[in-house]
């Protein structure tokens, strides 16, 4: 290949599913170059996982469907050779990693792709020692299977069995989406360090920490073709409200940033961290006017970004553990002498390291999972589980809320719950497709539907609930969660996004060495250096601008 010639490229590309009523994806015309690291982001349901699975050919070789226009790789076309055939220069992270995985022990999962390669063993070695050693994974982890491990060690082995391909293309969906944020911070590192000869085209939500690296930037359209692209910084400041129009994430700075730019206090170069924002306003070197005129807004971005403190205090205890041992289904205590408590009208935050047993504790907290030892008391609870899959019963969207309904109601009750559920939710025109037909977000979406289209659960468990949504239905989630708060109800957040944490609870637990380590409120836990080096957590996105606010009140 000629060395300016893309090493990825979609000239005219359109794809649509079999009986599908509209394209998923498409027209698309766009390209990766050599060594550039591209980031993909659109609306749920927009086509950005399909357009990477034609890159291989998954799409239509595995995945039936109508492609036209033409995919290319090194130069050749991707339909050239079977999907298998490119496992030498590209590596794909699926969304679900699963889809990745085998079930085998975890130093054979990342040994795989090596012995497909005909590698000589102790090369293979060698490489799985490396890749586990840059993702974190502790020795001890070698002999346990995958399918013994949480949800987000599944997805750290996932990665280690992709990336210790060292591919020419690396393709990674949505890879931090279950990841703890150090996790998800060494990932990001990975993934984005400069390497000339590695291209990587990402798609994920979680951009704090990650723009810094990105070269370019392509957005999907809800129609599936191209809105727009170019360089990051051009993208967040002088279209972020296009992006916000159609539900796409930003990254915390970018919501700053357009703050500073309304005061008329803007950093010169569009910023794409918190830090980056605020340099220009240090107290040491900015004029006393340009604080005044700045510190409204980022007093306002501080408070948007911080649960209500109405939530002190709860009368009703819902639900209580007292002294509890807490495992996975046939599996070993991984929780033990667990006391906690959830009120009436609370928004617990459950946060910790991947393996650490939040989902076991949510799970025994809503009285699913019955305890090894102790006591636990309270009603039932309902559980948003962290894969929305294993939620679903039915053959279709409709079916599923309907079947979520009491069966109590009128006809003409069901079907105006159901259609006032869709519109909340995002859901209409998706009523007679089967729920495993829909994508990630919008598999997500239905789940927290169906979980709460009723009055039945007084208790509330959310296992990642943000996890693949994008920013428009993350925002219709959160304003949920506060009503059913209003309400009286009771939700426990099992999340990894420190900012949901900080938003939504006033109260969070730190799960973690087999018990739980820290109780108390959010922001306190959040402002702990020790403690979240200890529980592998990070600040939440607006510590530094809190930071900022008190350099500023001490001069």
């Amino acid at each position: 290949m000629p060395e300016s010639a893309p090493v990825a490229e979609w000239q005219g590309v359109r794809v649509r599913y079999p009986f599908a009523k509209r394209q998923a994806v498409g027209p698309v015309d766009m390209d990766v170059k050599r060594g550039e690291r591209v980031l993909l982001l659109g609306a749920s349901g927009s086509g950005k996982s399909t357009l990477l699975l034609t890159l291989t050919g998954l799409v239509p070789r595995s995945i039936p469907a109508e492609v036209d226009g033409r995919v290319s790789l090194f130069g050749d076309d991707a339909l050239s050779r079977k999907p298998s055939e490119w496992a030498s220069c590209v590596a794909q992270y699926f969304q679900d990693a699963d889809q990745t995985l085998c079930g085998m022990r975890v130093e054979d999962e990342i040994a795989f792709a090596l012995e497909n390669f005909a590698l000589p063993p102790d090369k293979i070695d060698r490489a799985v020692t490396d890749a586990m050693r840059q993702l974190g994974l502790p020795e001890s982890w070698r002999k346990r299977r995958s399918t013994a491990l949480s949800g987000g060690e599944r997805q750290l082995v996932a990665l280690a069995a992709t990336l210790v391909q060292d591919a020419a293309i690396f393709v990674a969906d949505e890879p931090t989406a279950h990841l703890a944020p150090e996790a998800a911070e060494r990932l990001h590192g990975l993934l984005t360090a400069h390497e000339p000869d590695r291209s990587v085209l990402i798609v994920d939500h979680r951009l704090d920490g990650l723009m810094e690296a990105i070269d370019r930037v392509v957005v999907l359209g809800n129609d599936g073709s191209i809105l727009t692209q170019g360089h990051p910084r051009t993208i967040f400041r002088e279209q972020r409200e296009m992006l916000i129009s159609f539900g796409i994430w930003c990254p915390a700075a970018s919501e700053l940033d357009a703050a500073l730019v309304k005061a008329g206090v803007a950093s010169p170069i569009p910023p794409l961290s918190l830090p980056e924002a605020l340099e220009h306003l240090d107290p040491a070197v900015a004029s006393r006017s340009s604080i005044d005129r700045a510190r409204p807004a980022v007093e306002a971005f501080v408070a948007a970004h911080s649960a209500n403190r109405g939530g002190e205090r709860h009368s009703r205890v819902v639900a209580r553990l007292e002294q509890a041992d807490c495992a996975p289904f046939l599996a070993p205590t991984v929780l033990r002498s667990v006391d906690v408590a959830i009120h009436e009208g609370e928004i617990l935050g459950i946060i910790g390291p991947n393996g650490a047993g939040k989902s076991t504790l949510g799970a025994c907290l809503s009285g699913l999972l019955e305890l090894k030892a102790g006591r636990r008391t309270g009603a039932p609870g309902g559980i948003a589980f962290q894969r929305p899959e294993n939620q679903f019963v039915s053959g279709s969207v409709r079916d599923e809320l309907l079947g979520a309904l009491p069966k109590a109601m009128t006809g003409d009750e069901k079907t105006k719950r159901i259609s006032g559920f869709l519109e909340t939710w995002g859901l209409e025109g998706l009523e007679s497709r089967h729920p495993f037909e829909l994508s990630q977000g919008q598999k997500r979406r239905l789940a927290l539907a169906t979980l709460t289209i009723s009055d039945r659960w007084p208790l509330l468990i959310l296992d990642e609930p943000i996890a693949g949504l994008d920013a428009r239905a993350a925002s219709v989630l959160e304003a949920q969660v506060l009503e059913f708060s209003r309400k009286g109800r009771a939700i426990a957040v099992i999340t990894h996004d420190m900012d949901l944490a900080l938003r939504l609870c006033f109260r969070s637990v730190v799960v973690g060495e087999g018990c739980i380590i820290a109780d108390g409120p959010t922001e306190q836990i959040l402002s702990d250096p020790e403690l979240l080096k200890r529980a592998g957590l990070a600040e939440p996105s607006c510590a530094k601008a809190r930071e900022w606010l008190l350099r500023v009140a001490m001069c």
